[in-house]
């Protein structure tokens, strides 16, 4: 377990993640498949060609699955109870593929739960491609476990 428990998180602290993902054309492909999105703009090369982009886009749902998943290991791995919420959830720039993301979580806000229990940490996921291009933004609200209870 590498996660934080409610103690763990400092109000206005700011996480860089270490872990990256390049994401490929199978990743895109396989994950509007699972979910059924057959959007031309994700799936067909001659359409998404015609487009302001110009290619294909990656499927913005999954850049921010992604971006979770790439926290997790400094935040929650093994002290959520569960993800309350996910908010303000904003794609300012495409990601394409071959493109590598990788993720920076600032705490909100904590606090604990009226039994006092467990706690509530709300953490924005800023998503990058590169060093500065911002290309997902959401806050992630989650129950987790205290160190001590």
């Amino acid at each position: 377990m590498s996660g934080l428990y409610y103690e763990g998180f400092t109000e206005g602290e700011t996480i860089e993640h270490d872990r990256r993902r390049t994401v490929s054309e199978s990743d895109n492909q396989r994950f509007c498949d699972l979910t059924m999105n057959q959007q031309p703009l994700h799936l067909d090369a001659d359409f998404a060609a015609e487009t302001t982009f110009g290619e294909r886009v990656v499927n913005g749902l999954y850049t921010m699955s992604l971006a979770v998943g790439l926290t997790v290991p400094d935040t929650t791995d093994g002290t959520i109870v569960a993800n309350l919420g996910y908010d303000a959830v904003e794609h300012p720039n495409p990601v394409f593929h071959g493109d590598t993301i990788r993720a920076v979580t600032t705490v909100l806000d904590k606090r604990l739960t009226s039994d006092g229990d467990r706690g509530i940490v709300t953490m924005q996921v800023d998503v990058y491609t590169g060093e500065e291009t911002l290309v997902c933004t959401f806050e992630r609200t989650a129950l987790v476990e205290r160190a001590e209870s």
